[in-house]
């Protein structure tokens, strides 16, 4: 559970930062693809088990965390996907300025994250299970 919880906000502050940038600097239109892409990158590359830990494990690869940054692009972009495209989203006024809600990138851009900071956080928990104890035989 504390793993989710931990997932859950490290994805939504990675995720909150590129959306906030993502707005400052009014990236909007066919811009919102690489914005969501990047926070599932930095998503899969950071949270979990970052890729200095894999690179300093013993037998440790580099492939493990590009993986997991190739798979967040996509998941992101997905998301993205879903959200604009299929479903259309829906308009939200803030500050008497109405956008769809995939155009306000700071709220967005954490949900993504945090979904996907969930997913990796627990799928890394997994992997740092200890080992179950051998029965000694007599």
């Amino acid at each position: 559970m504390l793993r989710l919880l931990l997932g859950l906000i490290k994805g939504g502050v990675l995720g909150g930062a590129i959306g906030y940038a993502a707005f400052a600097l009014n990236l909007r239109g066919g811009m919102n693809w690489l914005s969501y892409g990047l926070v599932g990158a930095a998503v899969g590359l950071l949270v979990g088990k970052p890729f200095w830990a894999h690179l300093r494990a013993k037998g440790g690869t580099i492939f493990t965390p590009i993986l997991k940054t190739i798979f967040g692009y996509g998941i992101a972009v997905g998301i993205y996907a879903l959200v604009a495209k299929v479903w259309g989203g829906f308009d939200l006024e803030i500050a008497e300025e109405t956008r769809n809600v995939y155009d306000w990138q700071y709220i967005m851009a954490p949900a993504i994250g945090a979904l996907y900071g969930a997913f990796v956080e627990l799928d890394d928990a997994s992997d740092a299970a200890p080992p179950a104890k051998k029965a000694l035989k007599s």
